[in-house]
């Protein structure tokens, strides 16, 4: 049996406004999904159930990437310790853990690299050919990742995503950000509201504000300035500044209008015992994130409104091997 894991994830910064070419930050969480995969008779199954292109896509786009269509059967099962369709990179999760597992069983090394770059084909085939590749990046790189339309001078270069896309070919720069010693003493609590939001539903609804005010394309461009100057935070160990670009964040995707009355409330409640708090993910629902140096506080402060809530170091592990023949 082969066992892998990988973590979910929360943007700090740059939600929606990475779309329009601005950068994008986000962390990985101490919360992973984790596949475990061993041979079985018959055909291919996920959770005892047979392998489908319809209900698993990635999945079988890893397989057939990966061992081919007609590779003996192997029979998946999947644990998570995320909340579902709350903008943490379940699915990415999912994606990056099964390919590093797929890998192992041919042999094959642990290439962060190459791990990325095929979950990311995964879940661009899964979404129509359109996919970002933050959450897949975050998910294998772990820790605090940096996603740009170029090479930034103040984060590690790691490397360069294209995907052939509906509407042309896109490209981005993957970094890894070098998070200062101070930021060992901060944590991350993630609140969830339990309400779920379709992605594209809010993106394309922002595509459609911006059309009917075109004024709020500057709240966009704000945007990008406060994930560049976060990144400048986080690495020099400035807590207090992170968490007061938080809440500008926040404010920012408010003028878009993609946050709700629910993770208004929980950010409200959270700021009182945190450095920061905004939305996180496509909003309308989904989750929210504080800035702490006292989870405890923080996280009882969000269950009291109702949220469910995760506790996190800020940036975890990637995608890794956690047991092997």
């Amino acid at each position: 049996m082969v066992r892998a894991s990988a973590p979910g994830k929360c943007i700090l910064f740059g939600e929606h406004a990475v779309v329009y070419g601005e950068p994008a930050v986000a962390v990985a969480i101490d919360a992973r999904v984790q596949v475990s995969m061993a041979p079985c008779k018959g055909e291919w199954k996920l959770d005892g159930n047979p392998l489908n292109s319809e209900r698993h896509p990635h999945v079988v786009s890893l397989r057939d990437a990966v061992l081919g269509a007609e590779s003996s059967p192997h029979s998946l099962m999947v644990q998570s310790e995320l909340f579902p369709a709350a903008g943490l990179g379940s699915s990415a999760a999912l994606s990056a853990a099964t390919c590093a597992a797929l890998l192992q069983l041919v042999g094959d090394e642990m290439d962060s690299e190459r791990i990325a770059t095929l979950s990311h084909l995964a879940e661009a085939a899964a979404q129509k050919g359109r996919a970002s590749p933050v959450d897949t990046s975050t998910a294998t790189l772990g820790g605090c990742v940096m996603l740009s339309n170029e090479k930034e001078s103040f984060a590690d270069w790691r490397y360069t995503r294209t995907l052939e896309t509906p509407d042309g070919e896109l490209s981005w720069e993957i970094h890894s950000v070098d998070l200062a010693e101070r930021a060992r003493d901060a944590w991350l609590v993630v609140g969830s509201t339990g309400i779920h939001s379709p992605t594209g539903k809010m993106v394309s609804g922002v595509a459609e504000l911006l059309t009917q005010r075109p004024e709020l394309r500057q709240e966009i461009t704000k945007m990008g300035v406060v994930a560049r100057a976060g990144v400048a935070a986080l690495s020099v160990g400035n807590l207090e500044e992170v968490g007061e670009l938080m809440d500008l964040a926040h404010s920012l995707l408010r003028e878009i209008e993609v946050s709700c009355p629910e993770l208004d409330r929980l950010v409200e409640v959270a700021r009182s015992t945190s450095l920061g708090a905004k939305m996180t993910g496509a909003g309308g629902g989904g989750c929210m994130i504080a800035l702490t140096l006292n989870p405890k506080a923080t996280a009882e402060a969000i269950e009291m409104r109702g949220g469910r809530v995760i506790i996190t170091p800020l940036g975890a592990p990637g995608v890794r091997i956690e047991e092997s023949p």
